[in-house]
């Protein structure tokens, strides 16, 4: 069963959301454009766009590049050496006991 009254909250937000969509006095920030503009004007503002990117995509790097050489500096100093240690020196297992020093005599010195 549909209720035919909805309660008045649901009337206003349905009656304000008309209004907008009809052309009300809806104040937009950026209201749109009433035409298309010349295909001079959106080359020139896309290419715009593309420069305001790239120099954010660049910062975004710069700045993630300094933080990680940051925090590997920082890493450093607290350890008092390299924090990674897959890019340490490698440690070899040590060699196997030579023939000689398996003897259970003791050594002559």
């Amino acid at each position: 069963m549909t209720d035919l009254n909805p309660p008045p909250e649901k009337a206003k937000a349905a009656a304000e959301i008309k209004k907008i969509l009809s052309g009300g006095k809806a104040h937009f920030p950026n209201p749109p454009d009433p035409t298309n503009p010349d295909p001079a004007t959106l080359r020139e503002q896309w290419r715009y766009a593309i420069r305001q990117y790239s120099r954010m995509y660049s910062h975004a790097w710069g700045t993630a590049i300094l933080a990680g050489a940051s925090f590997f500096a920082l890493g450093w100093f607290i350890k008092g050496g390299n924090p990674l240690p897959s890019f340490g020196t490698h440690h070899d297992p040590p060699p196997p006991p030579s023939p000689a020093d398996s003897t259970d005599e003791p050594r002559r010195a």
